[in-house]
């Protein structure tokens, strides 16, 4: 007599199937838990150790240690106040590295260091 209540998984084939389907989910969780570290490990290597040097009229940041990129951003107030505030923005360089933002002899209102 057939047996009417044994499910597909367990007929013929049906051991494959569990397998397979065990296997499908034991590679998305590795896949998923990968790129998770992947994600994490790339956002602590940002560039550390940084400072920036005011010029007057130039802006120079360096950072010692991690990955990565940064660059000085220094921003001046214009004698006429209606022009506003000039923004001078040094290139992307790697760590180890200097980035110099020249700019004009305005008053100073802030210098930075912006990291990537």
């Amino acid at each position: 007599m057939k047996d009417t209540h044994a499910s597909p998984a367990t007929g013929p084939g049906g051991a494959r199937r569990k397998a397979r389907r065990w296997a499908l989910v034991s590679f998305t969780v590795l896949a998923t838990a990968t790129a998770l570290v992947g994600t994490a490990s790339s956002a602590s290597a940002a560039p550390t150790g940084c400072s920036v040097v005011n010029g007057g009229n130039f802006a120079e940041s360096t950072c010692t240690g991690g990955t990565g990129e940064h660059r000085a951003i220094m921003r001046q107030q214009h004698f006429n106040p209606a022009v506003g505030v000039i923004a001078c923005e040094g290139p992307w360089v790697p760590v180890g590295a200097v980035s110099r933002a020249p700019c004009s002899s305005h008053p100073v209102i802030s210098v930075a260091v912006e990291t990537r």
